[in-house]
């Protein structure tokens, strides 16, 4: 278990549980410094992070122990505040942030009779593709806000309907990774904020409650799924057992939280119209806020509700970190001595030795789509590619061009945007990035997306952007803050990077191509992935 541990004087705090895909990351964030703008020191008091498995017990099956998860939760929230010293009477309330699309089947009793289907999960990729094949799922997104994929809820029921029916018949509830965390804390009933609820495809944007025709088509009623809350929702009078194992009192007011990705926007200080949050760690986003829910009936984007007027919307990526780690572990593996200085160090090395090479990659594309991509096309058979591939061409240019081709991809989701917002529906064209997640810790790479995309991108003083938007979420839902707006404007910009002239000609003249090799090879995909399945 990592810390991080800054001495300031004791002061009202904000703790926020970060639940992601393979760790949880719990921060003591300070109140004050969000409701004052005194962001002259860290807003981070300490923090502590806790890993778990993700396990793939058959290929393409990506799932948590929701047993393992929970009791990693509490252990870190335990020892942040033993290790800190914090007390009871520091302790202002308690926020959640979390991964999406997740699904664990419980008894009467709470107990999961599943492990939780993580968003990565792929065993529901048929389903989806039936879903869109067939006319549904454009009808679907338009309804509920998020485009049809394997990771959707909604597709995995329909795959567990089919492929358990027992269990599927006698499923008490269908939840995600916090209402199990949560019900552990408070018992029942179960609560879900809207934000995460818009990711099951089972959520409509509209009436903001259960979409009845989602519902009828995976065959669940809504006793079966959790209560709608929004996402400032306020539980208090935990469990004894769960309070006493963490160090709290039976009456810290805990909020319900939202979406990882939702608050990562409202942590990036990105709530303005025009302004959009770039996050890229192993996977990746763009989003953008509006005030009004939007379907998008091309399936390309979703659109969660974050508050009371103000919703996210905007697109997930699956090739971010992972096709950096990818070239480096397969294509270019370290010696021994640039191995002993750390993953760090091996990633800072295969960078630099990109930026070497000039802007464009000497007509060098990559398709980075190493594990399938969502937005803006949604296809689980995407692979990957490089094109171009010349005599002339050396293992930098490959790097340069799997960085850029990263790049290249979150463009194509800041495309759908803006072609939306040429349709006059509440989406604005992106003047700023707000860039947040570990790959954008390399003043290279914030340049690199300047340059791609055409517009300055900012860094924060925090790259726990989820984490500090959870914080910001308890101060408004106390009351304490009469706009989320007011909080985002606290938000401390540490770096700006302005686009490069001749660069941005050279990647505007090279994005047309790269667009259009996913259309002309999508057949080709079907066809490789069709094969690569067989003979597994």
């Amino acid at each position: 278990m990592n810390h991080i541990y800054h001495n300031y004087n004791k002061g009202n705090l904000i703790i926020a549980v970060d639940i992601g895909t393979t760790s949880v990351k719990v921060l003591a964030i300070h109140a004050d410094k969000l409701l004052l703008h005194n962001n002259d020191a860290d807003l981070v008091r300490a923090k502590t992070e806790e890993g778990y498995p993700l396990n793939e017990p058959k290929p393409g099956w990506f799932e948590q122990d929701p047993e393992v998860v929970v009791q990693a939760v509490m252990r870190s929230v335990r020892h942040l505040i033993e290790y800190n010293g914090i007390v009871s009477e520091d302790i202002k309330a308690i926020s959640f942030s979390s991964a999406m699309h997740g699904l664990i089947v419980v008894d009467e009793e709470g107990a999961p009779l599943t492990s939780c289907m993580t968003w990565a999960d792929l065993r529901a990729a048929s389903y989806a593709k039936k879903l869109r094949e067939n006319g549904q799922a454009e009808e679907i997104a338009r309804r509920t806000g998020v485009p049809i994929h394997a990771m959707t809820p909604l597709c995995k029921l329909l795959w567990l309907r089919e492929h358990d029916p027992v269990l599927f018949s006698k499923a008490h509830a269908f939840i995600g990774i916090k209402e199990f965390v949560l019900h552990r804390w408070f018992g029942a009933p179960y609560v879900m904020d809207e934000s995460v609820a818009g990711g099951t495809g089972l959520y409509q944007l509209e009436s903001r409650q259960w979409d009845g025709k989602a519902l009828e088509l995976v065959g669940v009623e809504p006793s079966r799924l959790p209560q709608l809350v929004p996402s400032t929702h306020v539980l208090r009078g935990m469990l004894p057992e769960a309070a006493a194992a963490m160090g709290l009192t039976l009456d810290v007011p805990v909020i319900v939280g939202a979406a990882d990705g939702v608050l990562a926007n409202l942590g990036a200080g990105a709530v303005e119209s025009g302004i959009g949050a770039v996050t890229v760690g192993t996977s990746g986003a763009v989003r953008i806020a509006q005030d009004q829910p939007t379907g998008d009936a091309q399936g390309r984007l979703f659109c969660y509700a974050l508050a009371e007027g103000l919703w996210i919307a905007g697109g997930p990526v699956n090739s971010g970190g992972v096709v950096l780690r990818w070239v480096r572990d397969k294509l270019f593996p370290v010696d021994a001595g640039d191995a002993s200085k750390g993953s760090e160090a091996t990633y800072e090395k295969l960078v630099s030795q990109a930026m070497e090479i000039p802007a464009g990659s000497d007509g060098l594309l990559a398709l980075p789509h190493l594990a399938g991509e969502r937005a803006p096309h949604w296809d689980e058979d995407a692979r990957g590619v490089f094109f171009g591939l010349s005599l002339h061409h050396d293992r930098r240019h490959m790097i340069r061009a799997s960085l850029e081709g990263i790049i290249f991809g979150l463009r194509s989701v800041a495309e759908a945007i803006a072609a939306r917002s040429s349709r006059s529906d509440g989406l604005a064209p992106l003047r700023e990035i707000r860039a947040s997640g570990g790959f954008f810790r390399s003043s290279e790479l914030r340049q690199l997306m300047a340059d791609i995309f055409g517009c300055p991108v900012m860094l924060m003083e925090t790259e726990d952007a989820s984490a500090i938007g959870a914080a910001m979420l308890a101060v408004h839902a106390l009351g304490e803050a009469p706009s989320l707006n007011q909080l985002a404007a606290s938000i401390r910009i540490t770096d700006r990077r302005q686009p490069n002239p001749e660069a941005v000609r050279v990647y505007n003249r090279l994005y047309p191509i790269y667009s259009s090799l996913y259309t002309a090879l999508a057949p080709a995909f079907a066809e490789i992935a069709a094969f690569q399945r067989d003979e597994a």
